[in-house]
């Protein structure tokens, strides 16, 4: 596990964007954490550093955004609003990875999508740094895909790791 903090929206999307970085087509990629916990500027950071240039949102209600630049697809997708496991099997996520893409899934950690690269954002309720923009990020992967870039994802989040 890696343990990161995270003091603003702007190390929020630095962090997403050095995942970014590192992120091959067929990963999945779930963030998890409560209502305001930084999902969707994770989101926006890592499809930033991915090259997409249009507004990123949270897909609350059409459930699933595809972004294209260059080779790289990336499908967002936001489970919030599901409640069944059948709904999540209905938006075909498995065949989205298969299309040589990149999907990241917001609230994902409602059921289990399989190997994956998992980001948890907490709110700091009480930070000890005074910093009320402050996030815990725990970054862990259940994917054996990540096991070869793990030591290079590790490096290139040392400047946010927690102490």
């Amino acid at each position: 596990m890696i343990e990161l903090r995270s003091h603003s929206p702007q190390d929020t999307r630095a962090i997403a964007a050095a995942v970014a970085e590192l992120a091959r087509p067929g990963d999945l990629i779930v963030l998890a954490g409560q209502m305001g916990a930084g999902k969707t500027a994770f989101a926006q950071g890592f499809a930033r550093a991915l090259g997409i240039d249009e507004p990123v949102t949270s897909p609350t209600y059409t459930l699933v955004h595809t972004y294209q630049t260059g080779a790289t697809t990336l499908h967002h997708a936001d489970l919030y609003r599901l409640e069944h496991t059948a709904e999540v099997a209905d938006l075909g996520l498995d065949e989205l990875r298969e299309d040589d893409a990149i999907v990241l899934v917001e609230w994902g950690d409602v059921v289990d999508l399989g190997p994956q690269l998992q980001i948890e954002l907490r709110v700091d309720d009480v930070p000890d740094d005074g910093q009320l923009d402050a996030r815990d990020i725990a970054v862990t992967a259940s994917d054996r895909r990540w096991s070869s870039r793990w030591e290079r994802l590790v490096a290139s989040l040392e400047p946010w790791a927690a102490s």
